[in-house]
Order: structure tokens, then sequence, then C-alpha cells
């Protein structure tokens, strides 16, 4: 059983950055657009809500031996945050597994931001022991299908709550 931080990881145009709660506020705004929710359901937090969110999350899970990573993605011409990654990194019957997820604001969307901060994400769960990735997608949500496919991971005949799991098995 490991316990991993989040920590700087750095790509071509980004950088994921260990999530802080002073992030909310621009992240209410980045992640405004109601049409974010169309897969997963819910409605946008507002910058109280995600910081009281990121207090927690930042606190770390209160389970012994779960790890909960998050980062902000953070375009580094700019230094304007566009979405978030997250890793959950847990024990499981062959070792550690990291159940990940990934969002990117509408006004970055189709410029391969999620592709390249989720590959950042896992080239950085695979200097660690983590055997296995994992991520949960809605069966008509394409974009984070071709997402998960570019970081390495694959569709499965499992299901939960309504979506496909993806899992990249790492040797």
């Amino acid at each position: 059983m490991i316990t991993l931080k989040s920590e700087t990881i750095h790509t071509d145009r980004l950088a994921l950055l260990p999530l802080q709660v002073e992030h909310a506020d621009e992240m209410a705004v980045v992640l405004s657009d109601p049409g974010l929710h169309t897969f997963i359901g819910g409605t946008p937090d507002t910058a109280q809500d995600l910081r009281a969110r990121y207090e927690r999350w930042v606190a770390g899970s209160p389970r012994p031996g779960e790890s909960w990573c998050n980062w902000v993605i953070q375009l580094r011409d700019t230094a304007c945050l566009t979405g978030y990654v997250q890793a959950t990194v847990t024990a499981d019957d062959r070792g550690t597994a990291a159940e990940i997820a990934w969002v990117v604001g509408t006004p970055w969307q189709q410029r391969g931001i999620a592709t390249e901060a989720t590959q950042g994400l896992v080239a950085w769960l695979r200097k660690h022991p983590v055997h296995r990735v994992v991520a949960h997608i809605h069966p008509d949500h394409k974009t984070s299908a071709a997402v998960a496919t570019a970081a390495g991971l694959t569709p499965t005949d499992q299901w939960h709550d309504g979506e496909i799991r993806w899992q990249l098995t790492i040797s």
C-alpha cells in the first residue's frame, strides 16, 4: 500500500498544478458552462461550493491507504487554468490502482488539452507502483472515449452507474 501526493507535472503546453483551495474562484469560471454536466449530471458549482470541495480534497481521503491526487490544468503560455485531472489511488487485489477523471472547460475544448493532460497524468502514474488505471465514461461521450484511447486505456465489458469501465494495465 502506497500513499501518493500530487506534484507538479509538466507536458509540452501544460502544467498540472497540485490543487489548492485558492484555485476555486478561477475554476468556478472555467467550469461554469452547464453543458459540461451533460454526461455527468448536476449543475456548475459556485466558487464557494468549489472552495468547500477543494478544502476536503486538499485535506485528503479519510480512508487509510487511499490517496486523492488532484490537479488544475494550466496553459503555460497564458498561465490560465483550463480544467482539472484527478486520480484516486487505492489498493486492490493486485497492488495499487488509480481511477482517473478529467474535465476541460468549454472555451478550451477541441485543442487537445484533455488528451495532453490525461497522458501526462498516466505517465506520472507509471512512475509509481500503480498497476491499473481505470476511467468510467458515458457510452455516448465520444470525446472522452478519444481522450482515454489516446492515454492508452481501452474499454471493457464492465459497466458502473451507466458508464463503461475503461482500463489500462501497466506491467
